[in-house]
């Protein structure tokens, strides 16, 4: 693979301005980044767009250009992003989409009196942009940074909703979804706050905006979402690019808006090969004391070494670990090793991981996919049911924890992947997908060549 930044000298005539334009969630801020990478090495010269709220760390990029907006709306209305529910989140996006237009449109237009841009890449959740690059002849393709999988569910919310499946009632149901399997009702995103109106029109807004667009961009290979891809293409008549995933195309890049606690990798040098849990629930997730209690006594009473993950703020009402009971720590004595946040890249591919638990946002489910660790799932909102369900009904890598945070469940679901047959039968069917990777990537393979179809497409814009 090239080093970051790099580019061949055949590559180096491409040429041409590009505009990419991430929302300021870690989620979608990592991806967009690794996408400029990828096409800064192909020769294009890249510009960041971003809002000043929780905007990415320039130095780690001294090889793009950063542009920022003003969006002071956001950090006044919108509080603490990286300790967000699913209902803030829905906040934060209308907030973005209602305020962000003028400052974006003026950036736009200063930036085209001083060189041509080729085209426009915008997260497919800030769906204003395609507005202002319509009325400024500027080409805009999306980039979608969860699964084709979860896309097609928001895409079929309208029959779903018209079928009655969004009821109060029946959000817990295990019932199949006739429409979509291998999806059981609780997993269809939905949320029962005053923003359950505001998750419909920003899926309804998003698709129409993508069906506009020029083409459209996922973090994800064929070979993975074949099925998904083949109904992604019938939904979306326009050209469709599965270039990933991004992260494998250079060495990890400092995307993080968090400080990584490398002790997570000098502890890892000291345990045995495929014998440590690794636990992160992501950037956004918080719990309840109650929750974190029953996945501490539950990592304990497996007896299961384990690394875990707890972000400042992840349990609500405490700043970090003061909810612990005393003794616990003792209990599990050297078998356990707590950071607040951790290179997650470098872990999941470290010889001593042997399984994740995950709350399976798209980025955290392909990571585990590409170095061959099995998962235990436990989706919280969005799209993190949809690919839990995947993982668990259709790749067969996984293990969803169905009735929450249960102490007796995960220490079972733990077992079921360290220890058991089970386990090793997973870890065998995850390898396996691990040199499909391997092979999409290599001249020739699906998302090398997608991803060659997508400079030809972008010049010939």
């Amino acid at each position: 693979m090239e080093k970051q930044g790099e580019k061949k000298a055949s590559e180096q005539s491409t040429g041409g301005r590009l505009l990419l334009f991430p929302p300021p969630l870690q989620g979608h801020i990592s991806p967009m980044l690794q996408l400029a990478n990828i096409l800064h090495s192909k020769g294009f010269k890249i510009t960041i767009i971003h809002t000043n709220f929780n905007s990415p760390n320039k130095s780690n990029y001294p090889h793009f250009t950063f542009e920022p907006i003003s969006e002071s709306l956001v950090e006044n209305e919108f509080e603490g992003s990286s300790t967000a529910d699913f209902g803030n989140v829905l906040i934060l996006i209308k907030l973005l989409n209602n305020t962000c237009v003028d400052p974006f449109r003026d950036c736009i237009v200063r930036l085209l009196s001083e060189e041509p841009i080729l085209c426009l890449i915008t997260d497919a959740l800030l769906v204003f942009t395609q507005a202002v690059a319509d009325k400024l002849k500027v080409p805009r393709i999306v980039l979608r940074t969860g699964s084709l999988s979860s896309f097609h569910v928001f895409h079929a919310h309208p029959l779903l909703r018209e079928k009655g499946y969004f009821s109060m009632e029946d959000y817990k149901s295990e019932a199949p979804v006739a429409e979509i399997p291998p999806l059981k009702v609780k997993d269809i995103p939905m949320v029962f706050t005053h923003e359950e109106e505001s998750l419909h029109e920003i899926i309804e807004a998003m698709m129409k905006a993508t069906k506009a667009a020029s083409g459209l961009i996922w973090n994800s290979f064929e070979e993975l979402e074949q099925s998904s891809l083949i109904d992604i293409r019938q939904d979306f008549p326009i050209p469709n690019f599965t270039i990933g995933p991004f992260h494998k195309y250079f060495v990890a890049s400092s995307s993080s808006l968090f400080t990584q606690d490398q002790t997570s990798i000098s502890w890892l040098d000291l345990q045995k090969p495929e014998s440590v849990l690794y636990v992160s629930f992501g950037s956004i997730l918080t719990i309840d004391k109650s929750d974190f209690l029953e996945m501490a006594w539950g990592l304990a009473n497996s007896m299961q070494k384990f690394l875990w993950v707890v972000r400042p703020g992840v349990i609500r009402g405490s700043e970090w670990l003061e909810p612990l009971p005393d003794g616990l720590l003792e209990a599990v004595h050297e078998r356990g090793h707590i950071v607040k946040w951790a290179p997650q890249q470098q872990v999941l591919a470290h010889p001593a991981t042997a399984c994740f638990w995950t709350h399976n946002g798209w980025n955290s489910t392909l990571e585990s996919i590409c170095e061959g660790v099995p998962m235990i799932c436990s989706p919280c909102f969005g799209d993190q049911p949809v690919n839990a369900r995947y993982v668990e009904g259709v790749w067969k890598v996984g293990v969803v924890l169905e009735n929450g945070l249960e102490r007796r469940e995960i220490e079972s679901g733990i077992r079921r992947l360290m220890v058991d047959e089970e386990g090793k039968e997973m870890k065998r069917r995850t390898k396996c997908l691990k040199e499909k990777v391997n092979l999409c990537l290599k001249q020739g393979g699906s998302s090398n060549q997608s991803l060659q179809n997508l400079v030809s497409y972008i010049m010939s814009l």
